[in-house]
């Protein structure tokens, strides 16, 4: 298993934006996502993009985060700006050599896992 190296997690007030990175150890995969669970709740998918830069977003951060990656540092990347108290959670990025995971938003999905870093919001 692959361990990807998650970093940007912090405390920010509402309305304020944090960086999210996710170093893949060189490795490539076809699809990369984001997931965040918060204390009590199931893990769930935030977005999603692939090795040619397909995107795709949950309903409730479209518009407000934005995934990105940088193929020669081998980093994705998860801009989330007007941060909201509910998108406190832990982040984790997972990735996966399957094309077939995009879209699926599914983390049982993915093989490949980073720590998580914990995001956290002051109302």
């Amino acid at each position: 298993q692959v361990e990807l190296v998650e970093s940007g997690g912090g405390l920010v007030q509402a309305g304020g934006s944090l960086r999210l990175s996710c170093g893949t150890s060189g490795r490539t995969f076809r699809v990369y996502d984001w997931f965040r669970q918060a204390p009590g709740k199931e893990r769930e998918f935030v977005a999603s993009i692939t090795g040619n830069d397909f995107t795709d977003y949950a309903d409730s951060v479209k518009g407000r985060f934005t995934v990105s990656k940088d193929n020669a540092q081998n980093t994705v990347y998860l801009q989330m700006n007007s941060l909201k108290f509910e998108d406190t959670a832990v982040y984790y990025c997972a990735a996966s050599r399957s094309f077939s995971t995009f879209r699926r938003r599914r983390p049982t999905d993915f093989e490949s896992w980073g720590q998580g870093t914990q995001v956290t919001v002051s109302p």
